[in-house]
């Protein structure tokens, strides 16, 4: 699946913030040309690992199923592990540092925690699975969805993923999950051929 224009801006905005406050007085004293280093680091290795992001779903006992990409569990493993080690060094050389230094730190965990939370809610505890019949999403929470495939109207990609919609509900999967492009060329497909049906007059 291509990259989208949200991956592109992220990293862009969020360095460029990073370099710009290395320019005001009250935050020039903060890491940020290290941040912004990490930031870059990561978005290399995103890069990377989504090259090899698989687009084609596995099989499994008639189904086609979505699966958790690298770039997934990069993502939240990393963030976690980060947030980690930041925690770590706030706690031992805590002492040391100024109050902007630990606000800045505390802010950081929180952001790192908050997303590896997010992408695991999202992304690795989530089980999505279609055949010819429907669709089904199944949340961290094991709250089940099901649409029939006659009941598609559209396919949009948002902030969160992709939704596969009925019009009255909805499911959203990953855009990194292993064969999200195959199961959106598939509902795209469906769509289309519902609406066309649709708009055939009885």
């Amino acid at each position: 699946m291509p990259l989208r224009w949200q991956e592109v801006a992220l990293p862009l905005i969020v360095i460029t913030i990073l370099i710009a406050l290395k320019y005001v007085p009250a935050t020039a004293h903060l890491p940020l040309s290290r941040a912004a280093g990490v930031v870059a680091f990561g978005y290399a290795a995103f890069l990377a690992l989504r090259l090899v992001q698989p687009e084609e779903a596995v099989m499994v006992d008639g189904w086609s199923e979505l699966r958790p990409s690298m770039v997934e569990y990069f993502a939240c493993y990393g963030a976690a592990a980060l947030a980690a080690v930041i925690l770590s060094a706030i706690i031992f050389m805590g002492g040391s540092a100024d109050t902007a230094q630990l606000v800045a730190a505390y802010a950081a965990v929180l952001l790192l925690a908050g997303g590896a939370l997010g992408i695991g809610l999202v992304g690795l505890f989530t089980r999505v699975r279609w055949d010819f019949k429907r669709v089904e999403h199944r949340n961290a929470f094991g709250r089940h969805t099901s649409i029939d495939w006659s009941e598609v109207r559209s396919v949009s990609p948002n902030w969160r993923g992709i939704t596969i919609s009925t019009g009255d509900t909805g499911i959203t999967f990953s855009q990194f999950h292993g064969g999200a492009a195959e199961l959106a060329k598939h509902a795209t497909q469906r769509a289309r051929r519902n609406t066309a049906s649709a708009a055939v007059p009885a």
